[in-house]
């Protein structure tokens, strides 16, 4: 017996024009996006929109009867203050769907200077329970809440029975070994905190060291990672690094592996997940044309018929293509020895 069911919105990243377009063109319901600057997580050289793009894109998207989201998801110092509210209220008079938001003061001010901006709750702020999630509700008015890759379906569904906010899970992309919103090693290692600079393993500390056999990659000095001829090397962030410990070498924290939830669709259209979202603003416009297309496909035909939804093997070769060291896990959504 089929279940009923409502449609997930499929949120899609987008660290340029091309990728956004490459989202709505593919199937994405939402696009999330940032300025170039330090207001948003990804604030790489090269990556994000300025207000002319933004601009742009949103016009893009709306014609095509979608969404774009604007991430202002990091936590700005005292003495930046003005430069987070700046963009808030750009993202408003650019006429946004809705800002992405982490930091308790700016949702603050968000919701008091626009209030018929919609906000939404980042993954950032680390609200792992219906009773943070709805702190935010009753005295922000947050619409949606981005939950962090740490619960498992169960208390995903235990949250979404006790909330009127709309719940957003992470569907596929790269893992962190840390609750989003708390890691401090890139901090430790570069003296730039993610949460506040909006860059994890900032470029200026990275080094690629060529070597007769293969390659070196340093962060900061710290040597992250030694890669053969034969492997691919990754971008050096401490959490997926090998290390020596106790004369072993070995992925010590996190082994580089995407997150892919394809084969868990029905269970969370099931329990009313409300948005699944791809991680990857960094990812070129190609990598956000594909995952998009494939993931459409999928949820379109979950929708259909849940109980007879099985993930296509065509699509889940393609994603573990396209995944973090070719390897695919459901992370902490899946925890069977419980």
């Amino acid at each position: 017996m089929e279940f009923p069911v409502h449609a997930p919105e499929l949120t899609c990243p987008a660290g340029g024009l091309p990728a956004l377009k490459a989202a709505v063109d593919n199937g994405a319901d939402c696009v999330y996006v940032g300025f170039r600057d330090e207001t948003n997580a990804r604030a790489f050289n090269g990556l994000n929109f300025d207000a002319a793009t933004l601009r742009e894109g949103i016009a893009y998207a709306h014609r095509h009867r979608r969404k774009v989201l604007v991430a202002l998801n990091t936590f700005p110092p005292a003495a930046k203050w003005a430069q987070w509210t700046r963009a808030v209220d750009l993202a408003a008079e650019l006429g946004v769907d809705a800002v992405i938001c982490a930091d308790l003061a700016l949702i603050g001010y968000a919701a008091r200077t626009h209030p018929e901006l919609r906000l939404h709750l980042s993954v950032q702020a680390s609200a792992t329970n219906y009773e943070a999630i709805n702190f935010y509700h009753d005295h922000f008015g947050i619409r949606r809440a981005v939950l962090p890759r740490v619960l498992s379906v169960a208390q995903v569904e235990h949250t979404i029975a006790r909330t009127p906010v709309e719940i957003e899970v992470f569907g596929y992309g790269s893992l962190c070994v840390m609750v989003e919103g708390r890691c401090t090693l890139s901090a430790y290692a570069t003296g730039e905190s993610p949460n506040c600079q909006g860059v994890c393993s900032p470029a200026k500390a990275v080094r690629w060291e060529q070597l007769p056999n293969g390659m070196r990659t340093r962060l900061n000095g710290f040597m992250i990672d030694e890669f053969g001829a034969d492997e691919r090397p990754g971008y050096p962030t401490l959490c997926k690094g090998r290390f020596e410990v106790q004369g072993e070498t070995y992925y010590a924290l996190e082994e580089p592996a995407s997150l892919n939830t394809l084969e868990l669709l029905p269970e969370l259209v099931r329990i009313g997940v409300r948005a699944i979202k791809i991680e990857g603003r960094q990812r070129s416009p190609a990598y956000v044309a594909q995952v998009t297309r494939v993931w459409r496909e999928a949820i379109d035909r979950c929708v259909a018929a849940p109980s007879a939804y099985v993930p296509a093997p065509a699509a889940l070769a393609e994603l573990n293509r396209l995944s973090e060291g070719q390897t695919q896990t459901l992370g902490a959504y899946s925890r069977p020895w419980r």
